[in-house]
C-alpha cells in the first residue's frame, strides 16, 4: 500500500508561486523607483543650492547605485521563483540568460559603486586633512 499526500496541488502551488513573484518583482521595481525619485530629488536640490561639486554629485550616484543593485537582485529573486516549479527547458534557459545579464550589470553597478566610494572617501579624506591645518598666524 502506498500513501501519497499532496499539500497543495501543482496547480494550486503555480497560484501561489505566481502571486509571490508579482509581489518580489513589484519590490524590486518599487526599490528602484524610490531611487529614482530619491537620487532626482537629491539632484534637484543641489541644483538649487549651487553647489555642483563633484562629491555631491558622486554621493549620489552612490546612493542610487545601491538601489539599482537590490531592485536588480529582486527581480532576478523573482525569475528564480518563477522557474521553481517544473522548469521547461526553455524556461531554463530564459532564466540563465536573465541571470548572466543581471549577474552583469550588478558586477559592473558593484565595480562602478567601489570606484565613487574609493573617490568620495579620498575627496573627503583631502578636506579633512585640509580642514585640520593650522591657519598661518594662528600660533
Amino acid at each position: 500500500m502506498t500513501f501519497s499526500a499532496e499539500l497543495l496541488p501543482e496547480a494550486d502551488l503555480r497560484e501561489a508561486i505566481g502571486v509571490l513573484v508579482r509581489v518580489v518583482e513589484t519590490a524590486g521595481a518599487l526599490i528602484i523607483f524610490v531611487g529614482a525619485v530619491w537620487a532626482f530629488a537629491r539632484f534637484a536640490a543641489a541644483l538649487v543650492r549651487g553647489r555642483g561639486q563633484a562629491t555631491g554629485f558622486n554621493g549620489i550616484r552612490l546612493t542610487l547605485g545601491r538601489f539599482l543593485a537590490l531592485g536588480l537582485e529582486f527581480q532576478l529573486a523573482g525569475d528564480v521563483l518563477r522557474t521553481a516549479i517544473a522548469p521547461s527547458f526553455t524556461e531554463i534557459g530564459q532564466l540563465a540568460a536573465i541571470a548572466a545579464i543581471r549577474t552583469a550589470l550588478n558586477f559592473f553597478l558593484g565595480r562602478d559603486i567601489a570606484k565613487e566610494r574609493a573617490e568620495v572617501a579620498a575627496v573627503q579624506s583631502a578636506q579633512h586633512k585640509a580642514d585640520s591645518r593650522p591657519v598661518e598666524g594662528s600660533r
